[in-house]
């Protein structure tokens, strides 16, 4: 089967080298599937930028189980599936723990797959964990991302007063309107059209500085990114305000029973129409270099994907 895999040279350049490799298998509580979607996902692609040692490629795959490990319950061999792999991914099989393993519908692509479950379920995670009361004013960093595109549509259909989004530049507001933003704010701006309610932060870094300063009084800042960055506790202090951590793999693990409640909801508002994917790309799985380029150069708007 084809693969990519990681290189580092020099501790500078890395590079993404495709090569045959052996089917992997199934191990127990796993599904091994063929893989028609791949989703690059953020965190993958800082790892991949930032670590200065080879890494395994993560990230969402769709495809159908071609065979399942000991103990599997719950999907059969000829079934559709997506979920979150988290080594060799960027490959034509890749092995799910059927526990974060979630059934694709009929009349849905690999690609919707994708592009939906995992990306859905973070935004809804977050936007949860914020505590968002109806009326409220949310503002969510990284809008136009797989998570953004999704978490606009989530705040406008659960009754947030005020939704905007925040992006790194001009010609993605029209992108982001079109998904329910009341309005648009970049990153250069002064105040982001402060306060809010809650902030959903999907960038981190240097931009928490920023997202914490434009809280409302007692306001609430939920952290998802891989970004890291450093708060200041003086300026939650002086708005009574708190920064929430949010975890996907949380949910999954400690509380699957709402793992699964949230991705049959997802299906369900997809299939009403009152949740929409955004697909920038789809870029063959020996282009993944180009795929990762999209995104660190902030060019995406929605979820750059890759096809075996």
């Amino acid at each position: 089967m084809l693969r990519i895999r990681h290189e580092v040279n020099g501790g500078a350049e890395v590079l993404f080298a495709a090569e045959e490799a052996d089917r992997p298998d199934a191990g127990a509580g796993e599904l091994l599937i063929r893989t028609e979607a791949i989703g690059v996902t953020l965190p993958t692609v800082r790892k991949v930028r930032e670590g200065s040692a080879p890494v395994s490629f993560g990230g969402e795959v769709a495809g159908t189980v071609v065979s399942t490990g000991a103990g599997v319950t719950g999907f059969a061999v000829g079934d559709r599936v997506t979920g979150l792999c988290f080594a060799d991914a960027y490959a034509e099989y890749a092995v799910l723990n059927a526990a974060f393993a979630s059934a694709v519908p009929d009349d849905a692509t690999a690609v919707d797959a994708v592009a939906l479950v995992r990306s859905g379920l973070v935004a809804r995670g977050a936007y949860e964990a914020g505590h968002v009361r109806p009326g409220e004013s949310v503002l969510v960093t990284a809008a136009a991302s797989g998570v953004g595109t999704l978490a606009l549509q989530l705040a406008k259909a659960a009754g947030a007063g005020r939704v905007v989004a925040a992006v790194g530049s001009a010609d993605k507001a029209g992108f982001v309107r079109g998904l329910g933003a009341d309005e648009v704010v970049l990153y250069e701006d002064a105040d982001w059209g402060a306060p809010y309610d809650v902030i959903l932060d999907g960038v981190g870094g240097e931009l928490l500085g920023p997202a914490v300063r434009a809280l409302a009084m007692g306001g609430r800042l939920v952290a998802f990114s891989s970004g890291g960055g450093t708060v200041e506790a003086y300026e939650l202090l002086v708005r009574g305000a708190s920064v929430i951590g949010f975890q996907m793999r949380a949910i999954a693990v400690g509380r699957p029973e709402l793992y699964a409640r949230w991705q049959r909801e997802l299906w369900e508002q997809r299939a009403a129409g009152t949740l929409r994917t955004a697909v920038h790309e789809q870029i063959p799985l020996a282009e993944a270099a180009r795929a990762h380029t999209v995104i660190e150069q902030r060019r995406n708007l929605g979820k750059v994907v890759l096809i075996p």
